[in-house]
């Protein structure tokens, strides 16, 4: 790095982007102040770990931006990492998208449903429910007791001419008529937020009033409807239920790590219960400390991970231990809530044991984590394993390649060429192709094209020779493929044929074909890559033979040639799709005119 470019740097707090020659993001990082920060990393410092004497001499050019203070830079911070997503910086990624309960209270009649998707849009949002259990009793809850809309209105600004039949069957009470006010409609999606927000005891004790009431006037049908509610609030208030700690609103963070992995997960208690758990796994750690993978949790948790965590922030946020930019971030959160937030790790009391439970459930996340990781692995090698034993290989087949050809009636004859890598699919090896040759119905020829082909270019292709090839078919497929090879000089790859029919194994020089259990691992990894081989082969003999049909319906319109052909394809997609096109959308693409859009139209009988 050139040292005069990095004298000039600025001393103010910011963020720097570490770019690789061809331009792309390879770290992003703050700094209270950002000349000696970035200096830091080009002095030679022997104490650097590998991973950043790797970065560093990758790093053909630095970007600065300067900020206001250090809690900007933590906030762009995460917010840079979240969008270019650096292969240096420590990777987090969410465990699954879980489902949230939404309440667009952004409008000026609210609905209730689920969602995964957390936006921006003013609505509240209550999850993540990482069981479905708690989220349907919630949802069961709402809809017995109160009457929200399920209509997709903008109301006021528009509506029905007529209620629904919602309203007919008392689902709902037809606001979009003006048969519920908004003042009454709004108070009934109030207390909806106060269930969903853990305060079922009040409600509980008013429906338990108003169930006596109905029982009393001898309405036992919405006494029993009121009673069901009853058991749902008690339900809900059972799950979600931790304990009574005092302030009752925090967030509590867990950390867990098994050498390169490691899971985070906050639990989110709102008035003493429990309402969710969100779980955040990170990836390709190497030498990074605990205290580096809870800062970029935390970061990344509040400040990268959009507005609905920001929009219910607790009183507290309870640690596994302190980091770096432990007040920052305690002011950051202040600032968004209006009030103290402080991020502290407890040592004594209840709130120890919440964070003892935190890391519990981490480690619980982890562990099933390791053995899922641990079992697949067990059980690709032992496919590979047993697959080398049948067959009698010199070597472990850790690298596969399966060749398939399809074509209708010797029409669009194409191949393909699939790659697994202990035992799954690496699917940037994928190739296809399009047999050149006019072979017809000829499946040897073909075969031995694509296995000639795809050898030819195999020098030029990253991974190397594969321990095994696949061929889709028996005798005759795997003879024009040895042939083929043989013809390059290559034998130092083991060939074998896999038949539909039997499933039989077919290898160069034996007779009689492998019969192989059919409960056998190994047979069960040669069909997957099979069956994958055939689908992408398929897949692109049918995309051609779209664009066939799309030229050959077209090519008896006049004026329509190749190159319009080709247009109409891509702007349409098929026949069908021009046939429904309109003749102004036709006359738009390049070298159309409405007067050809409409002869187009004609021929295809519009």
């Amino acid at each position: 790095m050139d040292p005069e470019l990095l004298s000039r740097l600025s001393t103010r707090p910011g963020v720097y982007l570490f770019r690789d020659a061809g331009g792309a993001v390879l770290y992003v990082g703050k700094a209270k102040s950002l000349r000696p920060r970035v200096r830091s990393y080009f002095r030679g410092d022997s104490s650097h770990s590998m991973k950043t004497r790797e970065l560093v001499r990758r790093v053909a050019d630095v970007e600065t931006i300067v900020v206001g203070s250090e809690a900007e830079a933590l906030i762009l911070e995460a917010n840079l990492i979240k969008e270019h997503a650096p292969r240096f910086n420590i990777q987090l990624r969410d465990d699954k998208r879980y489902p949230y309960i939404k309440v667009t209270t952004q409008e000026a009649f609210p609905r209730v449903f689920v969602t995964r998707r957390v936006r921006n849009d003013g609505a509240r949002y209550f999850g993540p429910y990482t069981s479905v259990g708690p989220m349907r009793k919630a949802l069961d809850v709402v809809n017995r007791l109160y009457t929200v809309r399920s209509c997709r209105y903008d109301l006021p600004r528009e509506a029905p001419a007529r209620a629904c039949l919602d309203y007919h069957i008392g689902r709902c009470r037809a606001p979009c008529v003006g048969l519920q006010t908004q003042a009454d409609y709004r108070g009934m999606v109030d207390e909806i937020v106060r269930i969903l927000e853990g305060d079922t005891e009040g409600l509980r004790g008013e429906v338990e009033a108003a169930m006596r009431e109905a029982s009393a006037a001898l309405d036992f049908e919405r006494a029993a409807r009121l009673r069901d509610v009853v058991h749902g609030l008690e339900a809900l208030g059972r799950d979600q239920r931790v304990h009574r700690a005092q302030g009752g609103d925090m967030d509590v963070v867990g950390l867990a790590r098994d050498g390169t992995l490691a899971v985070g997960v906050v639990l989110r208690v709102r008035r003493g219960l429990l309402l969710g758990r969100e779980a955040q796994r990170f990836s390709d750690l190497e030498d990074e400390a605990d205290a580096d993978l809870l800062a970029s949790l935390m970061s990344r948790y509040y400040l990268g991970g959009g507005t609905a965590r920001l929009a219910d922030l607790p009183a507290e946020v309870l640690l596994p231990r302190g980091f770096a930019d432990q007040e920052t971030l305690s002011r950051i959160l202040s600032e968004e809530a209006g009030r103290r937030v402080v991020a502290s790790v407890p040592v004594r009391g209840e709130k120890k044991r919440l964070m003892e439970l935190a890391g519990d459930n981490a480690r619980h996340l982890l562990e099933d984590r390791v053995t899922a990781t641990a079992v697949a692995a067990d059980r690709a090698e032992e496919a590979l394993y047993a697959l080398q034993e049948e067959l009698d290989l010199k070597v472990v087949p850790r690298r596969m390649v399966c060749f398939d050809v399809s074509h209708i009636q010797g029409r669009e004859t194409v191949a393909s060429a699939v790659v697994f890598e202990n035992a799954e699919p690496r699917k940037a090896g994928y190739r296809r192709m399009k047999i050149r040759g006019e072979w017809g119905n000829d499946d040897y020829r073909s075969m031995a094209e694509a296995v000639d082909r795809y050898f030819r270019r195999l020098g030029e292709e990253e991974g190397g020779v594969p321990d095994l090839v696949v061929i889709d078919g028996g005798k005759g497929q795997l003879g024009a493929a040895v042939e083929a090879l043989g013809m390059l000089g290559v034998s130092d790859v083991t060939v074998i044929g896999l038949a539909k029919k039997e499933e039989e194994v077919f290898l160069p020089g034996r007779k009689d074909p492998v019969r192989l259990d059919r409960r056998n691992r190994g047979l069960h990894l040669l069909q997957r890559i099979r069956d994958e081989a055939h689908r992408f082969a398929v897949g692109y003999n049918r995309k051609l033979r779209t664009k066939r049909t799309l030229r050959s319906d077209l090519g008896d319109v006049p004026g329509i040639g190749p190159a319009r052909q080709q247009a109409l394809l891509n702007r349409f997609g098929s026949v069908k799709g021009v046939k429904e096109a309109t003749p102004e959308e036709i006359a738009r693409l390049p070298g159309f005119s409405m007067v050809l859009a409409s002869r187009v139209l004609t021929y295809l009988g519009r």
